[in-house]
């Protein structure tokens, strides 16, 4: 990728406006995102664009290209950075056009993506996030050797390097995809052990710069980076998360999704996104503070149904409620768990510890076991899988185990043969196994 950096201090930003009415924001969106980036502006143009057809050239029409071109040179500008997604072709005319860098809202991503990613999985992905996107552009840095007329002698040397540089790229790419597998697998035997474990596993989702981290950080007691910036947080952060009833859970916080986030973007995140795919519960942070809330949480759910993530049970988690709150607002809310919480102040957090373990243990029973001396077996089995509450051990030998375990649970002890189900039916009908409140 480009070293944006060498232009940060002569950048011209092009707003276009083309969202709807009711996303009046996207003009901050852009600034941040490129303050995110650590880029330096000189100055804006606001175009519109709304109920314009996209033109083919230059995707904004030639009198709109002419005037940014005016303001390029009279600026001395040496990148020009758009707000929208700009195919190859608009962008290699639009720098023609202006004699200068072009970038578009996709690459302004990838740049920050590269300045955020830690992890060796999270590097892999940008690059092959980076990689996707610069194959299509790749024409751009040698249009001085394109291809001539045929005949002998008149054989331009641009195909040959063109053909070498995207059969370097599909290499690297295919490299990079084996390296992720590989990461994904190990993934998965840390997801496999927590399986085993019956560990609940709890995801963190929501916009960007919704105050994600901020949250993960009072919920676990950590000192995870949390800025107020546009994706502070790329590489996945797993802790642990103290229940009620002794008992345990995974929380992970993970990248913020954004409007119209690019789908190789998320294609090239997949095994990241896979954690949220496969968790047990999604915590969906919101910005109270911002009007443009509600379109949101469509555009989150819009990426979670993407991922096969829709239906996982989630709780809308309001934050910001100590920079503005509209009861007003949230009657259409009703058929969700959500609250409200500051995770600046601590406002609301013990609340939200109640809402999670009622939602981790809806399909859980409080059941009480009387085991003899011979069922060690079960005894063992019910230790590591199950969340023990108390055991009371009686003179005639027997042990009393109350423990808490989901319903699966059950099904698997009778399916291992590590209790006979007639003899769960003994149990329940003589009381010696129940549920408690």
């Amino acid at each position: 990728m480009i070293d944006i950096n060498n232009f940060s201090n002569k950048a011209l930003l092009v707003h276009i406006d083309k969202y709807p009415i009711d996303i009046n924001n996207s003009k901050e969106e852009f600034h941040d995102l490129v303050v995110s980036a650590n880029i330096e502006f000189i100055d804006k143009i606001y175009l519109t664009q709304k109920n314009k057809s996209i033109g083919i050239k230059y995707y904004i029409g030639k009198g709109d290209a002419e005037l940014i071109e005016e303001e390029v040179k009279k600026s001395n500008a040496k990148l020009v950075i758009f707000n929208v997604d700009l195919s190859p072709s608009q962008e290699r005319n639009l720098e023609l056009l202006f004699s200068a860098r072009v970038l578009d809202r996709t690459g302004l991503i990838l740049d920050i993506f590269s300045q955020r990613a830690f992890s060796h999985e999270g590097k892999l992905q940008v690059e092959l996030a980076q990689l996707n996107y610069l194959s299509t552009r790749l024409v751009r840095g040698w249009s001085h050797l394109e291809r001539q007329k045929g005949g002998i002698g008149l054989r331009g040397p641009g195909e040959t390097q063109l053909e070498t540089d995207r059969r370097l790229l599909r290499a690297r790419i295919k490299t990079i995809k084996k390296r992720l597998v590989k990461v994904g697998n190990q993934r998965q035997l840390s997801r496999n052990l927590r399986l085993k474990h019956n560990t609940p596993r709890i995801s963190i989702v929501g916009y960007t710069n919704a105050g994600k981290s901020t949250l993960f950080n009072l919920l676990t007691d950590m000192n995870t980076l949390a800025e107020n910036k546009l994706f502070a947080t790329l590489d996945p952060i797993h802790r642990k998360l103290e229940l009620e009833y002794k008992k345990n859970a995974v929380i992970s916080d993970t990248v913020g999704f954004i409007r119209e986030l690019p789908h190789h973007l998320i294609e090239s995140f997949k095994s990241t996104l896979s954690e949220v795919a496969e968790s047990n519960l999604l915590l969906h942070v919101i910005d109270l503070s911002d009007d443009n809330f509600s379109a949101y949480i469509e555009e989150v759910d819009s990426v979670l149904e993407s991922i096969g993530a829709k239906d996982i049970p989630k709780i809308l988690v309001f934050n910001k409620i100590d920079q503005n709150y509209n009861p007003e607002n949230f009657t259409h809310l009703e058929k969700d768990s959500f609250c409200y919480v500051s995770a600046k102040t601590g406002y609301g957090m013990e609340n939200l510890r109640k809402i999670i373990s009622e939602k981790i243990f809806e399909d859980y029973e409080f059941l009480t076991v009387k085991l003899d001396n011979s069922q060690g077996m079960v005894r063992s089995s019910i230790y590591e899988n199950c969340n023990v509450i108390e055991e009371i051990f009686e003179k005639s030998g027997h042990n009393t185990i109350k423990f808490m375990s989901n319903q699966s649970y059950v099904k698997y002890l009778v399916k291992k043969g590590l209790i006979e189900r007639k003899v769960i039916e003994k149990l329940k009908n003589s009381q010696e196994i129940y549920k408690t409140g």
